[in-house]
């Protein structure tokens, strides 16, 4: 009986001792949530004025563009599309697509789907002002 109640003592001490501890990991760990949740909402209004930018670009040169993707996940986190436009021609079901794309190829902006002639004068008219183009791996949505 006298070894359950030392037994019983020293670990409600450990709890006790552990418990404030407990506590501050929680708050801790709540805090870097809500950091990590105003960080998404951050890198979500940057990336639409990004991809905003490059829907009036392509908008330009296509005559109709549609915003795509805002942010991207990089090394575990969200983080706003890239800020540099490049041009692309991407071949889907529907036909062919313009995009304007970030420097890892995430489309920030894409026309509606066109024949490959239409595609490539979009592509033209975009290189034409300036705008280079991607040849990697496009990131459609």
């Amino acid at each position: 009986m006298n070894i359950f109640i030392i037994i019983f003592v020293r670990a409600t001490k450990l709890f006790m001792s552990i418990s404030p501890l407990n506590v501050k990991l929680k708050t801790l760990i709540v805090k870097l949530s809500r950091t990590k949740l105003v960080q998404y909402h951050q890198a979500i209004r940057i990336g639409q004025e990004r991809a905003r930018k490059s829907q009036m670009t392509l908008f330009s040169h296509a005559g109709f563009a549609m915003l795509t993707l805002t942010v991207k996940k990089s090394e575990e986190t969200f983080v706003p599309v890239g800020e540099k436009e490049l041009v692309s021609v991407v071949q889907k079901p529907e036909g062919w697509i313009a995009v304007i794309v970030d420097e890892e190829g995430y489309a920030k902006a894409q026309s509606k789907a066109v024949s490959e002639e239409e595609a490539r004068e979009i592509l033209r008219k975009a290189t034409s002002a300036g705008i280079q183009e991607y040849s990697g791996q496009v990131r459609l949505v």
